[in-house]
């Protein structure tokens, strides 16, 4: 057995302090047995954001400890609805679920899952988002070290508080990124979200759902949760989709039940050949049905991310939003985004009533970035 001689030859990782996490540089001083990696490997609680896009971002933070720390366990505290999501992503060892729904304090609940997390013993946890009710669980799990940013008067509940420098960390996932870090070190090359794709699943789904991906088709997602602003209108979409039929690619139209209205309205009579599988599929089903795309035609929207994680490429189209801030995480992509004095508003409903940064990027242009693939068309 590994003794408490052996083990304090072994410096200690993190921000100056013992036992301070796994974000800093690790030099030892001699190489470490396989029994001294299991002694001495870190646990981590990372918790989660709460949104589709975000939570596939992150990977990029789990991807970045892995590289640094191989033996780390990660655990990310989350909701329900993401662990399909995480269980598609190597890095993690085991999502936990927190019972709560989007925007609720719940404040009982939080503290009855910090408490009952206190016998996993981490080392230290990473609170992506910026509200206070998302520290309050590893507060009361006993985390010793608890980084995330400075935000909602979370003084005590963090013991490692970051400032965002906005100018620096001029992306969602590179401030999910500085997490991992030491305050102040440079940003890595960024590594891409990548899901893993289910095989038997991918092929269950094509017999159950009745589809052949032969030749290859070409996905669309025309919804958003956050709201209309950010969704192509639906009348560009079906002249695209009429485009594309023309040149005999079967089209799969993808998203909640929330979307089957607008699938409808893009499929039109074409049902041999336009797959309306919104509020058909699951998430997980999702990631696996668009492995098989030869491209993706989406708003910016969490399924716009899921498609960049699956290798495939992705034609993203933005008008209220900024392709410099939440761009699809893949070399594999293609921005069609007009910069208009008004955008990004960042807003729900587009507050000019206009709507041009959407409705002036025509299905000709959308179209012509296709073809412009060559090959991957």
């Amino acid at each position: 057995m590994c003794t408490r001689a052996d083990r304090d030859t072994i410096p200690r990782r993190g921000f100056g302090k013992p036992d301070a996490g796994i974000a800093g540089k690790v030099f030892f001083r001699k190489k470490r047995s396989q029994l001294d990696l299991m002694l001495n490997a870190q646990k981590l609680l990372v918790v989660g954001p709460s949104w589709i896009g975000d939570m596939v971002m992150a990977q990029s933070l789990f991807k970045l400890l892995k590289q640094r720390e191989p033996e780390t366990r990660i655990d990310v505290l989350a909701p329900a609805w993401s662990e399909p999501l995480l269980a598609r992503m190597p890095e993690v060892h085991r999502s936990i679920t927190i019972p709560v729904t989007h925007g609720e304090l719940a404040l009982g609940k939080r503290i009855a899952v910090g408490r009952r997390l206190r016998n996993e013993h981490y080392q230290q946890a990473i609170v992506m988002p910026r509200s206070l009710k998302s520290a309050l669980a590893p507060f009361f799990a006993g985390i010793s070290v608890r980084t995330g940013f400075k935000g909602e008067w979370r003084y005590g509940l963090l013991t490692d508080i970051r400032r965002l420098d906005k100018v620096s960390l001029d992306q969602t996932v590179k401030r999910f990124l500085s997490l991992g870090l030491e305050p102040g070190e440079p940003l890595p090359p960024l590594p891409f979200p990548a899901l893993r794709i289910d095989e038997n699943n991918r092929a269950g789904l094509l017999r159950r759902l009745n589809l052949t991906a032969n030749p290859a088709p070409v996905a669309m997602m025309p919804g958003a949760s956050f709201g209309p602003a950010k969704c192509w209108p639906l009348e560009h979409y079906a002249e695209l989709a009429r485009r594309v039929r023309a040149e005999g690619r079967p089209i799969w139209i993808l998203g909640g039940k929330q979307d089957q209205a607008a699938g409808k309205l893009i499929q039109a009579k074409d049902l041999s050949g336009i797959h309306n599988l919104c509020g058909l599929t699951r998430l997980e089903d999702t990631v696996d049905l668009l492995s098989l795309a030869a491209v993706t035609v989406t708003n910016d929207s969490g399924l716009m991310h899921v498609a960049a994680a699956t290798a495939k490429h992705v034609v993203a189209i933005f008008g209220s939003t900024s392709p410099k801030f939440t761009p699809p995480l893949t070399e594999r992509r293609t921005v069609q985004y007009l910069g208009l004095d008004c955008s990004p508003c960042f807003e729900r409903v587009c507050p000019l009533e206009h709507f041009r940064c959407m409705k002036d990027i025509s299905p000709t242009a959308v179209h012509a970035a296709l073809m412009r693939l060559g090959g991957e068309y």
